[in-house]
């Protein structure tokens, strides 16, 4: 009888509620039910290698990651100076221009017109009789074009000794034209390199594959030429060649070594480094004498290199010539006496560390650094300054 009771006196009080609902007879909608954004708490984004710094903190050579930083900067400059070169009277139009992010090296989604203001020295505008915009160099960077061409007339020579190398260094003596054009920079080779390589019948001869690839062959081997920066430094210095290295032996525990007797056991297995222009194909992929090997090709590459660095994408264009491993990473972050790999972790760079004095500068620069450097001194000016070298202040990356 008392929930008759209950039952009837809720209607009395509540005469128009719905029997059927099950609804609260108190409104909430006036309730926040949920946490604002400024008191949510921020959630870490999750690690990721295209953003993971190669070094620590404590590990890192600021010297070289401001190279790479110049770089990224300087993507503009390089690119478009080379894409324009190929252009006919090196103009483009403004139009067109903005469509080829890639090949100009400006960020996809951005106005090409941004970076331009950003080089005046180098890059203008100008409307054509056909009403449309135009993009060309300047004057002062034409003739600073001229001053290249001249230059790359007469480093002709050391370039073919370095493509003799490479040569001598790849799997079967050959490598792709494509590949040496694609990473021609880097050893500042000019970019007219295929049509010159019939002047010199006795060193290249081009062989042209079934699927109409252009492939670079070594003719004659120079037995001179193959030796590598590491065998001069060693007949040097061989105390400083052998504390290069690092190989460790694997051993079991019951020989109970003491850490003198490990380091000297270590050391026996450093060196001599497997030649880097031996037959790297002969060699059993998973063995340390093939590791010495990687070790010793990636070495030699670099000292043939401008620079004395490379970036991995330069290293993945030539993964089947010298028969490098997906493990190529990891191998060069185990000998941090000789390499330094500077970036992240998915876009890294490695530098010859003995190449570079303390403050990050090459001890010995080629001809080609030298010009570039010069570039780069008005590639990052409004104007000229009288007084200074060159007729350019000296600039400061920020």
């Amino acid at each position: 009888m008392a929930w008759r009771f209950f039952s009837f006196l809720s209607k009395t009080l509540n005469p128009n509620r719905n029997p059927s609902s099950s609804t609260s007879p108190f409104s909430t909608s006036f309730l926040v039910t949920k946490t604002p954004k400024k008191f949510k708490k921020k959630r870490k984004p999750k690690p990721s290698p295209r953003t993971t710094p190669v070094q620590t903190e404590p590990n890192r050579i600021p010297q070289f990651e401001r190279i790479l930083h110049r770089d990224a900067l300087l993507r503009f400059v390089t690119r478009s100076k080379q894409f324009l070169s190929a252009q006919p009277e090196h103009v483009l139009r403004l139009d067109d221009a903005g469509k080829l992010h890639r090949e100009l090296g400006f960020p996809r989604g951005r106005k090409v017109s941004r970076f331009l203001l950003r080089h005046p020295l180098l890059f203008q505008t100008y409307r054509h009789s056909d009403g449309k915009t135009w993009l060309g160099f300047t004057d002062l960077m034409e003739d600073l074009l001229a001053e290249e061409r001249s230059l790359m007339d007469q480093l002709e020579l050391d370039r073919v000794e370095k493509v003799r190398k490479l040569l001598m260094m790849s799997a079967r003596n050959r490598i792709p034209l494509s590949k040496i054009h694609h990473c021609r920079t880097l050893f500042g080779i000019p970019d007219d390199f295929r049509d010159r390589v019939s002047k010199y019948p006795n060193f290249f001869n081009i062989v042209v594959e079934n699927d109409g690839r252009r492939v670079l062959e070594l003719v004659n081997w120079d037995p001179l030429l193959a030796v590598s920066a590491l065998e001069k430094e060693f007949v040097v210095d061989e105390d400083s060649a052998k504390r290069k290295f690092r190989f460790p032996v694997k051993y079991g525990k019951d020989l109970d070594l003491e850490l003198d007797d490990s380091r000297k056991l270590n050391l026996l297995n450093a060196l001599p480094l497997v030649s880097p222009y031996s037959d790297g194909c002969k060699i059993d992929v998973w063995t340390l004498e093939a590791e010495k090997y990687r070790v010793g090709v990636i070495h030699e590459f670099l000292s043939l290199t401008l620079e004395k660095r490379a970036s991995i994408h330069h290293l993945v264009v030539f993964k089947e010539e010298f028969s490098l491993t997906k493990h190529t990473y990891q191998m060069l972050r185990k000998q941090p006496r000789a390499f330094y790999l500077a970036g992240t972790e998915m876009n890294w760079g490695v530098f010859l560390k003995d190449s570079y004095d303390g403050n990050g500068v090459l001890i010995e620069k080629d001809p080609q650094v030298v010009f570039n450097e010069k570039l780069y001194k008005y590639a990052q000016v409004d104007q000229m300054e009288p007084g200074c070298d060159d007729g350019v202040e000296e600039p400061h990356l920020s």
